[in-house]
């Protein structure tokens, strides 16, 4: 299945198509921002927005520049600053900023392939913290022009769900998405992505292998939840994330599985 780059995310929501085969991403867009904005803003524009960080975003003809490491700066000012809402996996170039996006997470569940004016890019090799102020691997003269969904497996199931400060409107403070494949509860494969806490969009590694070859149940959601968080690495003020993302990944998975 090809989305077109400016595919609204209300059509996204709204599509019976993407509703049977794809059931997370549709459930993804219904979660972004609010209707008037989810009739105007596209998936494109969903997955290439810059990341949220106060200091980041802060005017400097506000009170002047902040020396921020995004903006080419020698440090990171929410590593001893109000890092809230920021990573609990890590810098990323001294940047502990989150990526932003609601889509990204069910596209990279989706295993998608993001077309560009230039190229494929599959969609685990399309974002990235290394580029400065750019999130994702875009060069200056390239666009998104669609993106390619892959049928998912026969017997693949998959959920979205996200924990904001509004439900909807708000950016995430935490989200997640699963795909889950298997015969009857024995499950075979599994994709897990959790945003809102890294840099990127942030592929559970240890959640997938803790899932795949196992009998499903809600003990082994729970340690998928546990694996997902092993590598987290708090700051002082956003140590709750680490509990909410475990909890958020439990969850996300019943509801897959």
């Amino acid at each position: 299945m090809q989305i077109g780059a400016l595919t609204t995310l209300t059509d996204i929501a709204e599509s019976a198509l993407v509703e049977k085969n794809y059931t997370a991403l549709a459930n993804a867009a219904r979660r972004t921002a609010s209707p008037l904005l989810r009739n105007l803003g596209t998936l494109a524009g969903n997955i290439c927005q810059e990341n949220r960080c106060w200091y980041y975003r802060y005017p400097e003809k506000l009170g002047g520049r902040i020396d921020c490491a995004r903006k080419g700066g020698k440090l990171c000012p929410a590593v001893q600053g109000d890092n809230r809402y920021h990573s609990i996996f890590g810098a990323v170039n001294k940047c502990i900023a989150v990526n932003p996006s609601d889509m990204a997470p069910a596209l990279v569940a989706f295993a998608a392939t993001i077309k560009t004016s230039k190229r494929s890019i599959p969609i685990d090799e399309f974002f990235t913290a290394n580029n400065g102020m750019k999130s994702t691997v875009l060069e200056p003269d390239e666009i998104v022009t669609e993106i390619q969904m892959p049928l998912p497996v026969p017997g693949t199931k998959t959920a979205f769900k996200k924990i904001a400060l509004r439900k909807t409107i708000d950016f995430a403070i935490v989200n997640c998405a699963v795909a889950i494949t298997g015969n009857g509860s024995l499950i075979s494969a599994a994709r897990v992505c959790v945003n809102g806490v890294y840099n990127n969009p942030y592929r559970a590694n240890g959640a997938e292998e803790v899932l795949k070859s196992r009998f499903f149940d809600e003990a082994l959601a729970q340690e998928a939840g546990e694996a997902a968080v092993a590598a987290a690495k708090p700051l002082p003020m956003n140590r709750y994330k680490v509990q909410m993302a475990k909890a958020l990944v439990m969850d996300t998975v019943l509801e897959a599985g």
